[in-house]
């Protein structure tokens, strides 16, 4: 079986008994969330939060599925601010029109894409 990502279960990503959607996103939990959480700096964290964008309806007595956004990682800092966190290789043209909807409807929450670049992790 082949996820959206074309990566076959068993070459699924795993780290701590946890399996990502990719090797990027593995290594940003392991390099970023879990350090900062030892530290104390992080003091709570979810992994594959979901926002609702548009939530769910009928129309013409059919129904219509919610649009969600749901981000890598949830960081809540010890200072209590929060980052919505979603590692990227590439941004698909339904990922930027969702970010659009995102930033609209919870202008609050601060969100970041990131990427890998060689050995540190850079806004995107």
């Amino acid at each position: 079986m082949w996820s959206k990502y074309h990566v076959s279960a068993k070459e699924a990503r795993t780290y701590d008994g946890i399996g990502f959607d990719s090797k990027a996103e593995m290594e940003y939990y392991r390099d970023v969330v879990l350090p900062l959480a030892a530290a104390g700096e992080i003091v709570q964290y979810e992994l594959q939060k979901s926002f609702v964008l548009q939530p769910g309806f009928r129309h013409d007595g059919k129904a219509v599925r919610a649009i969600t956004y749901v981000c890598d990682f949830y960081l809540i800092y010890k200072d209590g601010r929060s980052e919505v966190i979603d590692v990227k290789g590439m941004a698909t043209p339904e990922a930027k029109l969702k970010r659009k909807m995102f930033l609209y409807k919870y202008p609050e929450e601060n969100l970041l894409w990131v990427k890998k670049s060689g050995k540190h992790w850079k806004e995107c």
